[in-house]
């Protein structure tokens, strides 16, 4: 199936909410409407440093999102990418759907000269684990949260 990535854009917002809300709950998130449209607004807004990709078939349905910013590394003296975000629609899975929604993050980075792509998953998120095991190595690094 032939999968396009392109910018998300104004006419997506009624497929990128559900998948958004698919990706919250997947994760177990309480997410409002009010909070998909922060976060929509981020997208739409050029200067927010947030980017949001769609992956569309040839037939127009939009399969995934991606979203992902800019990071610094003051250790390494480089940007990096950070991908926040990524959700596959589930009728949609093993067709290639995030390997090229995270390979056109990777052109975006290369074409800015970031140093690296980096993202985080749950640990018992077995299917895009495997995924993730192909792309890319696992670090040794380990996550914590300071709530604020």
């Amino acid at each position: 199936m032939p999968i396009s990535i392109r910018s998300v854009m104004a006419e997506d917002r009624a497929d990128w909410d559900r998948l958004y809300a698919g990706y919250a709950e997947f994760y177990g998130v309480e997410q409002t409407a009010l909070m998909r449209e922060t976060v929509w607004d981020w997208l739409m807004d050029r200067d927010h440093g947030t980017t949001g990709l769609v992956a569309v078939n040839d037939a127009g349905r939009r399969l995934g999102i991606a979203h992902y910013r800019a990071f610094t590394r003051p250790l390494s003296a480089t940007v990096g990418g950070f991908l926040d975000d990524l959700f596959v629609d589930p009728t949609a899975r093993g067709q290639g759907v995030a390997e090229a929604l995270i390979a056109a993050i990777r052109a975006q980075g290369v074409a800015k000269g970031w140093s690296v792509i980096r993202w985080i998953t749950a640990e018992d998120n077995a299917p895009a684990r495997r995924v993730y095991d192909r792309i890319a190595p696992q670090t040794q690094w380990v996550t914590y949260d300071l709530k604020l």
